[in-house]
C-alpha cells in the first residue's frame, strides 16, 4: 500500500505546480520512483506547452512573438507614466498617450470612460491589434496591468462597438 501511495505522489507531481508533498515514512519509496524516472519527471515538472488558440501567450513565430512584446512594452511603458499623473484617465487620455507612444489608432481599441448613466468607470481598458495577439492594458487607480489575449473571432480585441 505504502508502494502505491508513493508511486501515485510521484507520478502525479508532474501534474500539478510547486514541490510534491510527501508523507513522512514514504520519502525513501517516493525518492526510489522519481529517480527511477527522473528524465519523466524533469520533462513534466517543466512549465507546460500552452493550447493552441487559447493560451494568450504570444503568436508562434518569433517575428510574431518580438513585435508582441515590442506592443506589450510600449502600452507598458505609455499607460505607465498615464498613470502616474492621472490614476483614472479619460478615455481620450488613454487614446492620446497609446498613439503618442507609436501605437496605429487603427490598431487600438480603448473602453468608455464612463457609463451610460455617467458615472466614472471603476478602470479603463485599452487593446492593440499585434498580429494574432491582442495586447490588453488596464488602468485601475493607478495601477496598471497588461496581459496578450489572442485575437477575438471578430478580428477584434474587444467586444462590442
Amino acid at each position: 500500500m505504502a508502494t502505491a501511495a508513493a508511486a501515485l505522489v510521484a507520478g502525479l507531481s508532474g501534474c500539478v505546480g510547486g514541490t510534491p508533498q510527501v508523507q513522512p515514512g514514504a520519502s525513501e519509496q517516493a525518492a526510489a520512483a522519481t529517480s527511477a524516472g527522473s528524465a519523466r519527471a524533469a520533462t513534466e515538472t517543466a512549465a507546460p506547452e500552452p493550447l493552441a488558440g487559447t493560451s494568450g501567450a504570444p503568436s508562434a513565430t518569433a517575428a510574431d512573438a518580438v513585435a508582441t512584446a515590442t506592443v506589450t512594452q510600449t502600452v507598458t511603458d505609455a499607460l505607465g507614466r498615464l498613470a502616474a499623473g492621472s490614476p483614472k484617465p479619460a478615455t481620450a487620455q488613454v487614446t492620446d498617450a497609446l498613439t503618442g507612444a507609436g501605437i496605429a489608432p487603427e490598431a487600438l481599441q480603448v473602453s468608455q470612460s464612463r457609463t451610460p448613466t455617467g458615472l466614472e468607470a471603476d478602470a479603463i481598458e485599452a487593446a492593440v491589434l499585434q498580429g494574432k495577439d491582442c495586447v490588453i492594458g488596464q488602468v485601475r487607480d493607478g495601477a496598471v496591468t497588461v496581459t496578450v489575449l489572442p485575437v477575438l473571432a471578430s478580428g477584434k480585441c474587444f467586444v462590442g462597438s
